[in-house]
């Protein structure tokens, strides 16, 4: 029997044990206040700031710790492919562990450490397959071979025979879970038959072995739930049982698989962190935040916690004493700062801690923390000689009103060197994806390519988006390219406000639901714009729905509704119907292996604009995915925008060139 089921299935919450108050950081809200900073050394358009070298410095993703805690494993494309690579913890020259020319993402070292499992797709069409790689020798294997199922998350069991991981076939809308046997080779489902709009993630070992929790989303992205399945038996108990909607998902279990560390939006609309008692399904507070605060790991002896807390797009990390309940920011710079490792940013000795680092003028690295001394150490340097971090900008945090009144908006405002306030200059409107997304305070090679060059940027955090609250969140259900659109619109106008632009030379731009933003904004406000620059977007909710990954049909039917019984709706939603109005060039990017947004996508709003005798240049890199992971795509693809907005847009000269 379970031992779970026995327990009342209603979720009990406790006060909280602290409740740190975060420090907000100030915002600017008079678009006057924006200046530009006086440097004569920094030239527009300098070499330094080319895009050939922004982007040959090196990317750093995912990373692992190895169980003696004497290596880490990460990904970067140091050569232009994001392979795995091996570095010392202490630091050192790193070496190449896989060579591949297809992306890697997850790793995660065994217990015993003769192997190292991660996950790798085909050319971004996310079609993931798990491989495991000998740190000793190289030696690869490819575990699952499924083409059409995708295996994604790896997780090893404590005792590392077994590995769990998300699975889901590509006709599928379902992620489930699966555990594989090293031993005998046979694959157990741990869950099955879930209903189609609802998936199964992350799955955590409990430090026993005899349990996996997992999250259990559903569609709409607006409620989830914690299970905790017995491995033996495969039965499973919810530990989440709310009324409502809410948010809730497992971080980590606790050394003695008695409690989950927890992040849920249940205590007062705003993600926070909390300890799930597993057999009373009582959960205690550590933060009661009304900013976006995520848990992290137990410490291997269970003493203390992790969490990170986003601040108005600022990431902080702190460590929790459970017995104290004395809470320690680490000592970080400013940016977005996150937890790395797999299993778990601590060392197994609990030692030090394995986070990443990056910032407006700071690339992605990993660095380490040591516990007992507080000192930090830099593990990867991903910056190149010769692109010096002192030119790049650093952006003011803005917020203004929305349109409607309803919402203070964030964004971020990247100003040129030297600019001058004349109403001359140009200005780009980055508009992130998601919808489920933020802008935050971090490295973009890009943006610091495109501002250096003379182009100002505002960043919205429009309304969808994460970081700030339920509320805030879910305030474009079933509205999407509606009050969003009109927040970035108004972003358009702060930045002209700030007289540093011209208001005929403003640029829309943006990726994925930003490229759908770009273009709701070049059909419904095509007066506002000079040019769009679209990138892996989606133009007809008709088409998209029909053609995209089945999870995303089922999140664009959950938060939109059902486009056959509400046309109308959807049709003004769609821009491509509304082509004919757009008044500026556009550029379209976009991959031919793209499972979210497909390439016809953009190739049958290209055709439509030119039937209307309007400019839509584009270009569809075959083999790429959802967004650009070959580094001399990236750099062809930033150069092409770079070329088409001097040609439509061109810069004002800020007088700042170098005798």
């Amino acid at each position: 029997m379970n031992p779970f089921l026995r327990f009342a299935i209603v979720v009990l919450m406790s006060t909280p044990a602290v409740s740190q108050t975060l420090t907000s950081p100030r915002a600017i809200t008079d678009p006057r206040q924006i200046t530009a900073k006086p440097d004569a050394n920094v030239e527009q358009g300098e070499e330094s700031l080319s895009l050939e070298r922004l982007y040959m410095t090196r990317q750093i993703g995912d990373s692992a710790w190895s169980p003696d805690g004497k290596t880490i494993v990460f990904v970067s494309n140091i050569t232009g492919r994001n392979n795995l690579w091996l570095v010392p913890a202490e630091g050192g020259w790193p070496t190449q562990l896989t060579v591949s020319d297809q992306r890697q993402t997850h790793p995660a070292w065994s217990p015993d450490a003769k192997w190292i499992a991660y996950q790798s797709d085909y050319d971004g069409d996310e079609q993931w397959d798990i491989f495991f790689v000998s740190p000793k020798t190289g030696q690869v294997v490819n575990v699952t071979k499924t083409r059409e199922v995708s295996e994604e998350n790896p997780s090893w069991s404590p005792d590392g025979r077994y590995l769990a991981y998300m699975v889901k076939p590509k006709t599928s809308s379902v992620y489930e879970i699966d555990v594989f046997d090293t031993v005998l080779r046979d694959v157990k489902h741990l869950t099955t038959n879930t209903p189609a709009d609802k998936l199964n993630t992350n799955p955590i070992w409990s430090k026993d072995g005899h349990f996996i929790a997992y999250t259990q989303e559903e569609a709409k992205g607006t409620n989830s739930n914690i299970f905790v399945a017995d491995v033996a038996t495969g039965n499973a108990t919810l530990v989440t049982a709310h009324a409502g909607e809410k948010l809730y998902s497992a971080n980590d279990f606790s050394p003695d698989s008695k409690d989950l560390l927890v992040t849920s939006n249940a205590v007062n609309g705003y993600q926070n962190t909390g300890l799930l008692d597993i057999a009373a399904k009582k959960i205690t507070w550590l933060t009661q935040e009304q900013w976006e605060v995520h848990g992290g790991n137990f410490s291997p002896d269970g003493k203390r916690v992790t969490f990170r807390a986003n601040v108005d797009g600022q990431a902080d990390l702190y460590l929790h004493d459970l017995a104290t309940e004395k809470t320690t920011g680490l000592p970080l710079k400013r940016g977005v700062n996150s937890f790395g490792g797999a299993e778990s940013a601590f060392s197994r000795d609990g030692k030090k801690l394995l986070y990443y680092h990056n910032g407006a003028n700071a690339p992605n690295d990993v660095w380490a923390y040591e516990i007992a001394t507080g000192k930090t150490m830099q593990v990867t340097h991903s910056l190149m000689a010769g692109v010096p971090a002192e030119h790049m900008v650093e952006p003011f945090l803005v917020h203004y009103p929305s349109r409607d009144g309803k919402w203070t908006i964030s964004a971020w405002v990247y100003v040129t060197r030297n600019m001058q306030r004349n109403a001359q200059n140009a200005a780009i409107v980055y508009i992130h994806g998601g919808p489920k997304s933020q802008s935050m305070d971090s490295f973009n090679r890009f943006l610091q390519h495109i501002v250096n060059q003379g182009y100002m940027v505002i960043a919205p955090n429009y309304r969808g988006g994460t970081g700030y609250g339920k509320a805030f969140e879910d305030a474009n259900l079933f509205d999407m390219g509606g009050g969003d659109l009109q927040d970035v619109l108004a972003a358009a106008d702060f930045v002209k406000q700030t007289g540093y632009p011209d208001h005929r030379k403003i640029i829309a731009m943006g990726g994925s639901y930003g490229g759908y933003m770009t273009m709701m904004a070049v059909t419904k406000s095509p007066d506002v714009w000079a040019a769009g620059v679209p990138i892996v977007p989606f133009v007809n909710w008709f088409t998209e729905i029909q053609n995209e990954d089945p999870v995303l049909q089922q999140s664009d039917r959950a938060t939109m509704g059902d486009p056959e019984k509400n046309p109308d709706f959807f049709r003004d939603r769609s821009p491509f119907f509304f082509v004919d109005q757009i008044k500026t060039p556009l550029l379209l990017l976009a991959g031919g292996h793209d499972p979210r947004c497909p390439k016809e996508e953009t190739i049958q709003v290209v055709d439509a604009i030119k039937r209307h005798g309007g400019i839509a240049d584009y270009k569809i890199y075959e083999n790429e995915g959802h967004g650009f992971a070959k580094v001399e795509n990236q750099i062809d693809a930033y150069q092409r925008v770079t070329n088409f907005l001097k040609a439509h847009v061109p810069p004002a000269d800020c007088g700042c060139k170098l005798e």
